[in-house]
């Protein structure tokens, strides 16, 4: 079986949730299979490394899992992307619809040097609302936006054509 069928079978679905009409892909029994979860994460690892990133941007909550191991076994920073209100220091926001709500993402100001090479982490590309706020932020720090990692994406709903981001890794499509 290959990676992709794997973590298919693997990766929940919750339907209705967080309101109707969506589906929500839950990553945890993924993270749960140690072998599985390291297929992926070494995957996304060599891919990205041929990117020659300088930093990791992982998107709060689920990017920080995925991300922070990739930066680790890259041997690069780890920039962690909040929720308003949860940095302590001077910071950059940005405000940005889902599509079951409003919501504001802050990074620090200083969390990286302008020109870095950066590569945004998540679990999951839908729509790409949350990256582009992601982007945002990077932008206003000065670094260089060079791709976009997720475990899955969802192809329907054009996330991929939105961020219009040239290298976008995903290991997993629906």
């Amino acid at each position: 079986m290959d990676l992709e069928e794997s973590m298919k079978r693997s990766i929940r679905n919750i339907p209705d949730y967080p309101k109707k009409g969506i589906i929500f892909r839950d990553i945890t029994p993924l993270l749960k299979d140690s072998a599985l979860f390291s297929a992926c994460m070494d995957r996304m690892a060599d891919e990205i490394k041929s990117l020659h990133p300088d930093y990791v941007v992982g998107i709060e909550a689920r990017g920080f899992i995925v991300g922070s191991v990739i930066a680790y076994k890259l041997g690069i920073g780890f920039v962690p992307a909040r929720k308003k209100g949860k940095l302590p220091h001077a910071k950059v926001s940005v405000s940005y619809s889902l599509e079951y709500g409003e919501e504001t993402i802050e990074m620090h100001k200083d969390a990286m040097e302008e020109g870095a090479k950066v590569v945004i982490v998540d679990d999951l590309l839908a729509t790409g609302g949350t990256t582009l706020a992601t982007m945002n932020l990077v932008k206003q720090i000065g670094a260089n936006i060079i791709g976009a990692a997720y475990l899955v994406e969802l192809t329907g709903l054009n996330g991929r054509a939105n961020i219009a981001i040239e290298n976008v890794i995903s290991l997993a499509k629906y």
